[in-house]
């Protein structure tokens, strides 16, 4: 019997790269969006399910979540990925918008593992891979939004992973770093105020240093790579780091002290 993936998040870049790698190797996929009726790639696959799923919806995600059992008869992994980057100095964001970033990146994706934790503990197993990023285990200046959830993810995760134990269930998170998406332009949410003048030099080296990060990145569907092994190694891992960056910044983070890091985030930035 194949098994089954659900995916957030699954309409464009990572999320859709996860759906089609899955698919390709045998999976039944269930790739949920907020705008399902708009796919036209994903609805073509066979074995794949593309329906609507709204990480700030609850109604949506129990519905996912049943009709992929109805169509597939069980669900073995969740791929928990939808989510955006809020950056730019706090003073500049209003607390609707700081709501929004922590109900999609840190309380959607409590909503949705708990719709199937129940589902996966009847099953006496069930793995749950969240998408974290770099950004959960460094920062970089202005993403106090981004970089808080992610670092509540990654606490989450670890956390989470003694309860499933409990019942056979695996918590793996996975650590990209840049990825060559639309990323910046489709799930970057920057905000900015120029009259907050002490800032804007901040602003600007950001801007640029963030443009150059993408260039050369690995796409999506080399990074769904790794999602894939996390879902198929069988073992006990908890953390995969993604892309070559990502590896480096990371191995650079175990290595310095916050003074010496900081420090070289504020060189690369000329700050």
């Amino acid at each position: 019997m194949n098994k089954t993936v659900l995916i957030t998040g699954a309409s464009a870049g990572l999320g859709k790269g996860a759906a089609e790698l899955f698919q390709s190797k045998g999976w039944n996929v269930i790739a949920t969006m907020r705008k399902p009726e708009v796919e036209t790639t994903l609805t073509t696959l066979d074995n794949v399910l593309v329906t609507r799923l709204d990480v700030l919806d609850t109604a949506s995600i129990d519905n996912a979540v049943q009709e992929g059992i109805r169509k597939f008869g069980r669900i073995d992994v969740l791929v928990n990925n939808a989510g955006y980057g809020a950056y730019g100095p706090l003073e500049s964001f209003s607390r609707e918008r700081i709501i929004r970033q922590f109900n999609t990146n840190v309380i959607g994706l409590l909503d949705v593992t708990k719709a199937l934790l129940p589902h996966f503990r009847t099953n006496k197993s069930g793995i749950i891979i969240n998408i974290s990023s770099i950004g959960g285990k460094i920062t970089f200046p202005l993403g106090s939004l981004y970089h808080g959830t992610k670092f509540a993810v990654e606490g989450i995760s670890e956390s989470l992973s003694y309860e499933v134990e409990q019942f056979g269930g695996k918590v793996k998170i996975v650590e990209p770093g840049a990825i060559a998406t639309d990323f910046v332009s489709r799930s970057f949410d920057f905000s900015n105020d120029e009259s907050l003048v002490e800032y804007q030099g901040l602003v600007g080296k950001l801007m640029e240093t963030t443009t150059a990060m993408y260039q050369g990145a690995p796409n999506g569907r080399q990074i769904a790579e790794v999602i894939y092994e996390a879902a198929t190694d069988g073992t006990n891992q908890l953390r995969y780091t993604a892309g070559e960056d990502a590896k480096v910044i990371i191995a650079n983070r175990k290595q310095l002290d916050d003074e010496a890091f900081i420090g070289g985030i504020k060189a690369q930035l000329g700050l």
